[in-house]
């Protein structure tokens, strides 16, 4: 994938667990609500139909238990060694009301450790500002850590 960096951030990572770990952290229901929120925050609820075309929708609660929803769809799925998803659509080729990026992971073996690269781009220059701005680099970041730590237990 060539890298756009006028809308793309990348967060890449060597990750002392597994691609399948990883893969399952991302996929599994009852793992993403372990890590997923940079703590404080957390993740009520996530549900996975995992197709392309198939629909994901991850809730992040802030500590005042105010939930924000995550829709999207599932765009490629390579058990182990790639996922893509994006909010342009919410499940089944249905658009969004506001798209605002598509995000690819990657897992790679590397010396018995994994190589784990999140790509997220956005659709407009701006929109890459403003998660810039969230804090995309400490909150997936702090994400990838808390990942890392449940991992590393399966």
């Amino acid at each position: 994938m060539t890298q756009d960096s006028s809308r793309d951030l990348v967060l890449t990572r060597l990750i002392d667990a597994s691609p399948e770990a990883l893969y399952r952290c991302w996929t599994e229901p009852a793992l993403i609500t372990q890590w997923f929120a940079p703590k404080p925050w957390s993740t009520p609820r996530a549900s996975v139909d995992l197709r392309p075309g198939g629909r994901s929708e991850i809730v992040m609660a802030d500590e005042n238990g105010t939930e924000f929803p995550n829709p999207g769809q599932y765009l490629e799925v390579i058990p182990n060694k790639k996922l893509v998803f994006t909010d342009a659509y919410v499940g089944d080729w249905q658009p969004s009301s506001k798209p605002f990026f598509t995000c690819v992971l990657t897992f790679e073996e590397e010396s018995g450790k994994t190589r784990y690269t999140a790509t997220a781009r956005h659709w407009t220059v701006e929109d890459k500002q403003a998660h810039e701005k969230m804090g995309f680099h400490e909150g997936w970041g702090l994400c990838a850590t808390q990942m890392e730590a449940l991992a590393k237990t399966l």
